[in-house]
């Protein structure tokens, strides 16, 4: 039986543009009529997606199969961290919660993790033409290099040629290709068969001397030079990281801005709740940092979804942001909690049996009449169904340990498939959600921002904008990149 064609892109370092690199990849062949498949044997995030078996992978690899036109599934994704602590994570194995492990503990468990990643890339490849594979942080991390599923260890156990990705935007770009290749063993540089220079601004042409450098240094050749794609802002991110710049609207000539304000929580997750609302014209949503004081012009606040709820409580109160949002609610605000960030707003959580560390209850914030207990069980499901105030249809997932139970559930937000779902307070203005992705749906999203001001409906079509954009993304490659080329080197390993 041949070989399916099969490529992986590693990084000199985290943030180079990998996921985007893939996504567009994914596009570009597809729209070829490549049967395309995306994989990346370990990811570390905390923006995850729900597969339609009920099952978990990285946000990053269901868009990339959404840019190869399939369906997403736990084998694009074998093993995702979810990161809970500083040196903590939990550990999921092709979908399912496996665990929970330290820094070192992992280290020590990768090398059993092998065989479920080269399991799942054999059925990928058996479904495909090309498997374009995205590496994880640098190729260079010789001392986390023993058990690595990853980069190279992969890369040597799959046979699979590598592209190596450098960032120019941070500088030093000659050095870190250069310096990634020279830290590899021999056996890891003859898998190397080009590298791409990334986020390029400017004329590429005052890089043309650096070129034939950088080829013979790392022994490959330069297959393109790939213009800042700006863009990318419309997709959702891997990883909080994004969140750094993520401070306002994506949106220009602002005349009648609608403020929303979320508090940025150590362990935020499924950030990218926010996207369609940033790409709304007359939005301006502002990541608060720590440090800083929640706006006193919020006409919203929406607490996010959080891997670590009753730390980011903590350190919520610790910011004083709770007595901010007192403020707010008493200026007349209106206050959104999704999952975590719902479970917040209760008078309590408590999590008796450790599910999230140590076992213990902590003070909610005490908005909506409703206390959590937080459970082994995990909720993964995609759902659909209905906004309750304003009839508008919604769609997104649930992904969540605990259930919500008290009064205000009496006064749900959304009714689903499954039953009435969410809470609301008696003067509507605090409402909370299991349910991520809401803000995806056009109708709903137009109707509760209208809540906020009067308005009128925007252009936005959510939905229709990743395709597009995915789209130009696709044509933005096949100009900076010699696809053909890489096609080559895919189907010749």
């Amino acid at each position: 039986m041949a070989r399916t064609a099969s490529l992986m892109l590693q990084g000199t370092g985290s943030h180079v543009g990998k996921s985007l690199l893939v996504a567009g990849l994914c596009r570009a062949y597809r729209n070829r009529g490549l049967n395309v498949r995306p994989f990346k044997s370990q990811n570390m995030s905390n923006n995850a997606a729900v597969t339609e078996s009920g099952a978990e992978i990285g946000r990053a690899q269901a868009l990339q199969a959404r840019a190869a036109g399939v369906t997403p599934s736990t084998d694009m994704n074998p093993v995702l961290l979810k990161p809970e602590s500083e040196t903590g994570a939990q550990v999921i194995v092709q979908g399912k919660v496996s665990g929970h492990a330290d820094a070192r503990a992992y280290h020590a468990l990768k090398p059993r993790l092998m065989p479920a990643v080269l399991e799942s890339f054999e059925r990928l490849s058996a479904q495909a033409d090309i498997v374009l594979v995205e590496g994880a942080g640098s190729s260079a991390e010789v001392n986390l290099r023993h058990g690595d599923i990853a980069n190279m260890g992969f890369a040597l156990a799959a046979q699979v040629p590598v592209l190596l990705v450098g960032d120019i935007e941070r500088g030093g770009v000659i050095a870190s290709l250069i310096g990634t290749v020279h830290l590899l063993e021999t056996e890891e540089r003859a898998l190397i068969k080009g590298c791409v220079i990334n986020k390029f601004r400017g004329d590429p042409s005052l890089f043309d001397d650096a070129i034939p450098v950088i080829e013979h240094g790392i022994g490959a050749p330069c297959l393109g030079i790939v213009p800042y794609f700006a863009a990318a802002g419309l997709l959702p991110a891997e990883d909080a990281v994004s969140l750094d710049s993520a401070g306002t609207s994506l949106a220009t000539d602002i005349e009648r801005p609608i403020h929303i304000a979320v508090p940025r929580l150590p362990r935020i997750a499924n950030f990218d709740d926010l996207d369609p609302l940033r790409a709304e014209p007359d939005v301006n949503l502002v990541i608060v940092e720590p440090g800083r004081a929640l706006p006193g012009d919020a006409d919203l606040v929406l607490l996010p979804g959080s891997k670590s709820t009753r730390a980011d409580l903590a350190e919520l109160r610790t910011q004083g942001w709770d007595i901010d949002i007192q403020a707010h609610l008493r200026r007349g605000g209106s206050l959104l909690g999704l999952c975590g960030g719902y479970q917040m707003l209760g008078h309590r959580i408590a999590d008796p049996d450790g599910v999230e560390g140590a076992a213990g209850s902590s003070k909610g914030l005490g908005v909506l009449d409703v206390e959590t207990v937080l459970t082994g069980d995990k909720r993964l499901e995609a759902v659909s169904g209905r906004e309750l105030a304003s009839g508008e249809d919604v769609h997104g997932y649930e992904m969540h340990m605990g259930a919500t139970e008290g009064p205000d559930t009496a006064r749900p937000m959304l009714e689903l498939a499954h039953g009435k779902e969410g809470a609301c307070s008696a003067d509507g203005k605090v409402s909370g959600s299991y349910v991520h992705g809401l803000f995806a749906a056009d109708g709903f999203r137009h109707a509760f921002l209208s809540r906020l001001a009067t308005r009128g409906r925007s252009p936005l079509v959510w939905e229709s904008s990743i395709d597009e954009t995915l789209d130009g993304l696709a044509r933005h490659l096949e100009d900076a990149l010699d696809l053909d080329r890489i096609l080559e080197i895919a189907r010749a390993a």
